[in-house]
């Protein structure tokens, strides 16, 4: 299905600011779908005078009457007339007769929408028009909750049609926890004065202390009752629950967390009221602080497994030094190169919250502790990286950072030894392949034999087993050597 942005862009006649605007707009499609118990549905103006529909919003308290996505489709015949009348006029259009569709007797507004208001006379910009298509064959007394809430609605569309809605100046907030208009709505005059409250706002706010009724009563009244005394109040919450800014806040009391989003209602530049949407979001709340406080828990663990690892390689290096064997002495420089390049990995993952490396900035801490640990007086080697691994999952960070660490070594400790040369770090990655190959200019294998100590078993157990790919060596004597590592990105999980 495509998306509002490519039907946009297919047609060539909006520009980006265009595009956001529809996209606020869209975004609150749902509100305004539950708010006129209909169907709305976004036109988008096409190159050839037609129209295409760019998003639509079903209600949730309502049947609805597109029971399949119309996204992309053209705009039908029996509604093209009013949805030009509108685009062209710039003003709101109601149809005289009530329309039929398949068979369901339909109401339809379209509404023009304008992306700003009108200024020192200039002409209105319309970028498209949004219809609400209200289901008539349910039609019955409605309660004086889907009053309240059409008349919410209709003050809604009448912003869109001055482009006073969506508020661009609102910010923009995950949908996770968003309170809806079922979830509760109260709507307040400009002095902050309750004249509705849905029951489902009632019983949220009841839950916070609040028992009494409260149509008639000052919000603000009510909601500085509700607070303790000792709560630290969020500096938007005052600004929220005026209703004088398009500003999210959560309220809290008694154990219990409601999200609270204001609406401001204009009616050409002038402030009428507001809408509030309120939501219980006190089961959200906790999951998301058990989150940041396992986060913070797995930092921690990482942070303390890196100063433990470095507290190990030290006490190797402190050993080396003091061995008076110098077969000793290298396994233990050897033990402790491995032991510091595994705790760079759980540095680089103890400073951030995801459990995903970015494995370019651990090698180049790698590549500088090998010069540091492989330097010597008769050899002087330039390492030089090219490419980009990427981000990699820990598990995987971990296993290659050390196979890798053994590789450059080895080719600067035995390929350069004694001499003076390069080895390259090529990193290739594709989609779902990761190669790697060192080069270095150094003696090259003797007799074309890879050897088969420690280390090589070592980088050969990583690539094979933990990473699930290939490891190949190149090279003759005198001529440098090549080493090749071939990893399938399906083992990292799409990484």
């Amino acid at each position: 299905m495509s998306t509002l942005s490519d039907l946009v862009h297919a047609e060539g006649l909006l520009n980006d600011a265009d595009v956001e605007w529809l996209h606020r707009l869209s975004g609150d499609g749902q509100l305004l779908a539950d708010l006129a118990s209909a169907d709305i549905v976004v036109w988008i103006a096409t190159a050839d005078g037609s129209f295409v529909a760019g998003a639509h919003a079903r209600p949730s308290g309502a049947a609805t009457l597109f029971y399949r996505d119309i996204v992309g489709e053209p705009v039908r015949p029996q509604w093209r007339t009013q949805v030009q009348n509108a685009y062209e006029s710039g003003t709101i259009v109601d149809n005289s007769t009530p329309d039929w569709f398949e068979e369901t007797p339909t109401r339809v507004r379209a509404v023009p929408i304008i992306r700003e208001r009108a200024v020192d006379g200039e002409q209105a910009r319309v970028i498209g028009v949004l219809t609400r298509h209200t289901n008539l064959g349910e039609a019955r007394a409605p309660s004086r909750q889907q009053i309240s809430f059409n008349e919410c609605a209709d003050d809604l569309f009448d912003m869109v049609a001055s482009g006073e809605f969506p508020d661009m100046t609102a910010p923009t907030s995950p949908r996770r926890g968003a309170p809806r208009a079922s979830d509760g709505l109260v709507r307040i005059d400009v002095d902050g004065m309750v004249t509705f409250a849905s029951p489902n706002a009632l019983s949220a706010f009841s839950r916070l202390g609040f028992d009494d009724e409260l149509e008639g009563e000052s919000l603000v009244e009510v909601v500085t009752e509700i607070i303790p005394a000792t709560h630290q109040v969020d500096e938007s919450l005052p600004v929220v629950v005026t209703g004088r800014a398009p500003w999210r806040t959560d309220l809290e009391a008694r154990g219990v967390t409601v999200s609270l989003r204001a609406i401001p209602l204009r009616d050409h530049g002038t402030r009428i009221g507001a809408i509030l949407l309120c939501r219980d979001v006190s089961e959200v709340r906790h999951q998301e602080q058990e989150l940041i406080t396992k986060d913070a828990t797995i930092r921690e663990i990482h942070h303390r497994v890196k100063n433990n690892l470095q507290t190990v390689a030290s006490l190797l290096r402190i050993q080396a030094r003091r061995t008076h064997s110098e077969e000793a002495r290298e396994a233990l420089t050897q033990a402790m190169r491995r032991v510091a390049s595994i705790a760079l990995v759980h540095d680089t993952l103890s400073e951030g919250l995801a459990q995903k490396v970015d494995f370019d900035e651990v090698f180049d801490r790698v590549l500088q502790l090998v010069a540091e640990v492989a330097a010597s007086p008769t050899t002087r080697a330039q390492t030089h990286s090219e490419g980009r691994f990427g981000v990699l999952p820990s598990e995987y960070a971990t296993p290659l950072a050390l196979a890798l660490t053994e590789v450059v070594t080895n080719a600067v400790e035995h390929g350069l030894a004694g001499q003076e040369g390069f080895v390259t770090i090529n990193a290739d990655r594709t989609d779902d392949h990761l190669r790697v190959t060192v080069s270095d200019s150094g003696h090259g294998l003797p007799e074309g034999r890879v050897g088969q100590g420690l280390g090589t078993q070592i980088v050969r157990t990583l690539i094979h087993g933990e990473l699930g790919g290939t490891i190949q060596w190149k090279g003759a004597e005198g001529e440098g050597t090549q080493v090749t590592i071939d990893i399938p990105l399906r083992w990292m999980n799409s990484a």
